[in-house]
């Protein structure tokens, strides 16, 4: 007992660190023992939350030196108490909802307010309300500072929890400010279609464009899809936007770069979806998995980018001041 409090007392300060992380990895082992099925999807499953631990790790990692934990009191004062109670929130939501028929009465108040797709609001009300818990970890544990060096995984989590709870309320791209780049995008994916020797028509006289892409050869293969927002992978640009903007704001860099890293990054987001979409054509025409594509792999693409770009950048600032100080130490004296 003695070498276990000492152990606490000497890494205390790590330990502290780290608790966000743990207050959230408990939780999310439990629901992968519970659901582990729902860890294969992208869209309307939980690989969002892994990429949310992994963003947390980062911040971590980048503020090490720079973060300060808010000194606890004695282990038996309410504040240490409440925030032991605070870190608990996740696995008490998990044991809430799985056990204690939490999200059957969240299905069941969604299906009798006529919301479409009813029996997603569980999951979509699971990511915002890991949203408020986190916030509120991070508050207690690190302060106000906290919250700005946390911003981006918060603002992860909660983009899509915005975005799932948005498509229950108006799926099959209903939600217009979000479908009016979908044609665009459609247009597109036809082009590279047809760059890479399919026959394509495009119909955009319903909400929801409808492509049709035609493999010529003996017999003719075709497959036909319409397409909505999430299809389209706006919410990829929605989610690249607010990591990329609340990242970048931290960057000693000048606008016009900030401006210059933005546009790359945006536009190779825009180009993986359009990819993306093509791809989905490409594997229905050949008979292949669509749906495990469409929901998992497809979407891992451009998060698996997003995620990346931040590192990307980091590595591109090094890359140039190392060059610049060469360039400064060839200088004559």
């Amino acid at each position: 007992m003695k070498v276990a409090l000492s152990f606490l007392k000497k890494h205390e300060n790590t330990l502290s660190k780290v608790l966000p992380l743990v207050a959230f990895a408990v939780p999310l082992l439990w629901l992968y023992l519970l659901d582990s099925g729902s860890f294969e999807l992208m869209w309307k499953g939980r690989t969002f939350q892994l990429f949310f631990m992994w963003l947390i790790a980062l911040e971590l990692i980048l503020s090490w030196e720079i973060i300060h934990s808010n000194k606890m009191k004695k282990p038996t004062s309410a504040k240490t108490l409440g925030f032991i109670a605070t870190l608990l929130l996740p696995t008490m939501y998990v044991i809430l909802s799985n056990y204690l028929g939490l999200n059957t009465a969240i299905a069941e108040a969604s299906q009798q307010s006529g919301i479409a797709w009813w029996e997603s609001m569980a999951l979509s009300t699971e990511y915002l309300a890991f949203t408020v818990f986190f916030c509120l970890i991070i508050f207690l544990q690190f302060g106000k500072k906290g919250l700005k060096d946390f911003s981006v995984p918060a603002f992860f989590l909660g983009i899509v929890g915005v975005l799932y709870t948005i498509d229950n309320f108006f799926p099959y791209g209903q939600f217009t400010p979000f479908q009016l780049l979908v044609p665009t995008t459609a247009t597109l994916a036809a082009n590279v279609l047809n760059l890479i020797g399919y026959q394509t028509s495009l119909s955009t006289a319903s909400i929801m464009p409808r492509l049709t892409a035609t493999d010529l050869t003996n017999p003719p293969r075709t497959a036909t899809f319409d397409i909505a927002w999430p299809c389209a992978g706006i919410e990829s640009l929605l989610i690249f936007t607010t990591v990329a903007l609340l990242f970048l704001k931290r960057l000693p860099i000048g606008w016009k770069a900030k401006t210059a890293y933005f546009a790359v990054g945006a536009s190779v987001t825009y180009l993986i979806n359009i990819l993306r979409i093509a791809t989905i054509f490409t594997i229905g025409i050949d008979g292949g998995d669509v749906q495990l594509f469409h929901f998992y792999y497809g979407p891992l693409y451009s998060i698996a980018w997003i995620v990346s770009y931040p590192m990307i950048i980091l590595g591109s600032q090094s890359l140039w001041r190392k060059i610049a100080d060469k360039r400064g130490n060839k200088k004559p004296k």
